[in-house]
C-alpha cells in the first residue's frame, strides 16, 4: 500500500498527538504513525497539567486520538522502520508512505538501575520525578538510589515533600562527594547510606523498605531513582540531523521550533530532551506543527507562482 501525506508524524505521545491537532485543523493531510510504547506508560496518573491533573496517561492519549479524528487525521499502529529520500516513510507492517514534512516524536526509553525489584515498581512506588509524584508521596519515608552525580541533587530535589530522606549511595563512593554536597545534605536533612543495595523489601504489594548487601534493611515506602535516559534516534541518525551530547543523552539539533538541521524535519517532546514533561511535549508538538502550516503554505505559494509542482 501508498499513500501520499503532507505530514507524517512518528509517535503517538502527547507531542505527536498536539501536532496532530493542530496540522489537521489547518486542513493538512495528516498520518500519525503510533507503535503505542508511552514512556510514562507505568504511572497511574499524570500530574501539573493545567486541566488534566491526576489524570491517567492512557485516558489522555485516548481523549487526544478521538480529538485528532473529528479533524480527518488518520492514525495507524505500526512502527516507522526506515525513512528514504523524499521522505518515503516504510512502516513495519509493509505499507510505505510519502510525506512532504515529517515530525519525529518517538520519545526515550528509561533504562533503570539493574536492582531486583526496581523495574517491576517503577511507576508504583519506586519513582524518578518528585514534580510528577511528589505530592502524591508527601511525608513518606524516602529513598534515593545513588547512580551518579546527579543524585546528589535528586535528594535534595525530594527533601521538599519529605523530611526522611535517605540517599542510598549504592555503586557510588562515598568520596565521590564533594564537601559542598555533604554540607548541602546535612543542611536538607538527608541521610547518607554507604553501601550497595542488593534488593527491595516488598510485603503485601508494597514497598517496605529497602536492603544492603550486607543484609541491613531500612524501612523506605518510596524510592526515587535516576533512570539512564536512551533517546530513540534511529530515524533521526538515518536522515542525518546533527546531534549534540548531554549529560542525559543525545539529542537533535534543534531551533525554537523544533526544526532539525535537516530540511521539513521537526522533533517534538522527549525526542529532544529529557526533561520534556507531558505538559511541554504538548506545547513542543503545537510549536512545531504551527511551523509546519506555515512552511507548507509559503512553499505551496512559491510552487503557484513559479508553475511548480508542491515541495
Amino acid at each position: 500500500m501508498t499513500g501520499q501525506y503532507e505530514v507524517v508524524i512518528v509517535g503517538g505521545g502527547a507531542a505527536g498527538l498536539s501536532a496532530a491537532l493542530v496540522l489537521g485543523r489547518a486542513r493538512r493531510r495528516t498520518l500519525v504513525v503510533d507503535a503505542g510504547e508511552p514512556r510514562n506508560a507505568p504511572s497511574a496518573h499524570m500530574q501539573g497539567y493545567l486541566s488534566r491533573d491526576g489524570m491517567p496517561p492512557a485516558k489522555f492519549l485516548a481523549a487526544g486520538r478521538e480529538e485528532i479524528a473529528r479533524y480527518g487525521v488518520e492514525l495507524v499502529r505500526d512502527r516507522v522502520v526506515d525513512v528514504a529520500e523524499g521522505f518515503a516513510v516504510t512502516l513495519a507492517g509493509g505499507r510505505t508512505v510519502r510525506a512532504r514534512r515529517l515530525v519525529i516524536a518517538t520519545g526515550l526509553k528509561d533504562e533503570l538501575p539493574a536492582v531486583p525489584g526496581v523495574a517491576e515498581r517503577f511507576g508504583r512506588d519506586v519513582l524518578h520525578c518528585p514534580f510528577c509524584h511528589g505530592w502524591e508521596v508527601r511525608d513518606e519515608p524516602f529513598g534515593v538510589l545513588a547512580s551518579g552525580a546527579a543524585s546528589v541533587h535528586q535528594a535534595l530535589m525530594v527533601s521538599q515533600w519529605s523530611k526522611d530522606v535517605r540517599l542510598f549511595l549504592h555503586t557510588v563512593a562515598e568520596e565521590e562527594l564533594s564537601d559542598q554536597d555533604l554540607r548541602r545534605l546535612a543542611a536538607a536533612g538527608v541521610d547518607v547510606v554507604p553501601g550497595e543495595v542488593a534488593a527491595l523489601v516488598v510485603e503485601d504489594d508494597r514497598l517496605t523498605g529497602v536492603r544492603l548487601a550486607d543484609g541491613t534493611a531500612h524501612a523506605r515506602s518510596v524510592l526515587f531513582v535516576g533512570p539512564r535516559p536512551v533517546p530513540q534516534t534511529g530515524l533521526l541518525r538515518r536522515l542525518g540531523a546533527e546531534l549534540h551530547e548531554t549529560p542525559f543523552g543525545t539529542y537533535p539539533v534543534v531551533d525554537q521550533t523544533g526544526l532539525t538541521t535537516v530540511p521539513g524535519v521537526w522533533a517534538a517532546g522527549n525526542a529532544v530532551g529529557f526533561a520534556e514533561q507531558v505538559v511541554h511535549a504538548a506545547s513542543g508538538g503545537y510549536r512545531a506543527a504551527t511551523a509546519i502550516v506555515g512552511d507548507l503554505l509559503t512553499a505551496d505559494l512559491d510552487a503557484a507562482v513559479q508553475g511548480l509542482p508542491q515541495v
